[in-house]
């Protein structure tokens, strides 16, 4: 289906507007030989230049959505009569912009496109694949899938205990059309199921390090990481003095309230900890690192924050936020490392924030 953007002032048969470049008329056919030549014919009768075409199979017939340019003075209420003096039924006159008409197959892959590189921007491009007037995401809860008030409401998962909800008051969606956001938010399923998955590091010694999500079995192998860690490595992480964490602590550890654990593990072992916790009203993801003494300063810090990183574009964020102590400048050093340009927060020294200005920040070769 050719993508154009619908312009804010909705047409519907009967009513007029100024002149726009481009129509994108919908027409309910029975789907029989011939009748789309009828209407092509009835639409040269008028001047009118035919741009796009879309055949949409609907219940008992089939919905042309065609493109067109209309004749100078051209009334709508005269375009909508012709059709309807050939059997057809005219459902929708809307403006078009002619800078989104392209092919079928540039247009979904474009959107796939934008979906992956701007997770946080998939209810704008759900708007534009269903040519939609909203589209808005809201809690599982509230999305009401059944209210689909006579077509011009749909509902789509978002896998996350989330839905979007899409409205569209100038035509009801078509199955096509429903099939096409469905396959879009399964993509998007896909890919954020996949960025979470573990990887492997690639380091020039060979050493088999793995980065993958922390689960509650990881317990004990968490609790040995702090228990070979210095006392100054666990205070620079918790501002605190401890010689070993306490057992209470480890299942927040490694499933942190709303957010999630990114371990580095090697063989057997646990040697880093990376959290990710998005904030309670929208505000910077807080993040946190905590490597083992002895694969300090190898490159395990740094690709566990690139990876953070990634996990957080993945989810929408747009900023990341981590509280350091004064004067310790290992973690922006090791954030403007990968490129994720750390600021200080003015007046409190000890905050840290990392705009992630990137699709997706590269992870680095350690």
């Amino acid at each position: 289906m050719e993508t154009y953007r619908v312009l804010p002032a909705q047409i519907h048969p009967g009513e007029e507007t100024t002149a726009a470049s481009a129509w994108r008329v919908r027409i309910r056919v029975d789907d029989r030989p011939g009748t789309l030549a009828r209407i092509a014919i009835r639409l040269a009768d008028l001047e009118c230049n035919i741009l796009g075409l879309s055949v949409l199979p609907v219940p008992g017939g089939v919905l042309d959505e065609i493109v067109l340019r209309p004749a100078t003075g051209l009334p709508r209420q005269l375009l909508v009569d012709a059709i309807r003096d050939e059997g057809c039924e005219c459902s929708a006159v809307i403006d078009a912009d002619l800078a989104e008409l392209v092919d079928p197959a540039t247009a979904t892959l474009t959107a796939a496109k934008r979906a992956v590189d701007e997770p946080g921007g998939l209810a704008e491009v759900l708007r534009g694949v269903l040519a939609a007037d909203v589209v808005t995401k809201v809690p599982s809860i509230e999305a009401n899938p059944a209210r689909t008030e006579g077509g011009h409401r749909a509902v789509f998962a978002a896998g996350d205990g989330t839905a979007f909800v899409a409205r569209r008051r100038w035509s009801p969606f078509v199955e096509l059309e429903l099939s096409r956001a469905v396959a879009l938010t399964g993509l998007m399923t896909a890919v954020r199921d996949n960025v979470t998955g573990p990887i492997v590091l690639d380091r020039p010694d060979g050493a088999a390090i793995i980065l993958r999500k922390g689960v509650p079995g990881d317990a004990e192998a968490v609790s040995a990481l702090h228990q070979r860690c210095s006392m100054t490595t666990l205070f620079h992480r918790y501002h605190t003095g401890m010689r070993a964490v306490p057992r209470r602590w480890l299942h927040r550890l490694l499933m942190p309230p709303r957010g999630s654990s990114l371990l580095a593990v090697c063989g057997r072992d646990v040697i880093g900890l990376g959290q990710l916790i998005p904030s309670a009203d929208g505000g910077a993801a807080e993040v946190s690192l905590l490597v083992e003494d002895s694969w300090q300063r190898q490159g395990i810090g740094s690709a566990l924050l690139s990876r953070l990183a990634v996990l957080a574009k993945a989810t929408g964020e747009r900023e990341l936020a981590a509280v350091c102590l004064p004067g310790d400048d290992s973690l922006y050093r090791t954030a403007a490392r990968i490129g994720l340009r750390p600021e200080r927060t003015p007046g409190d020294s000890g905050t840290l924030r990392f705009r992630l200005p990137d699709p997706r920040v590269p992870e680095p070769r350690v």
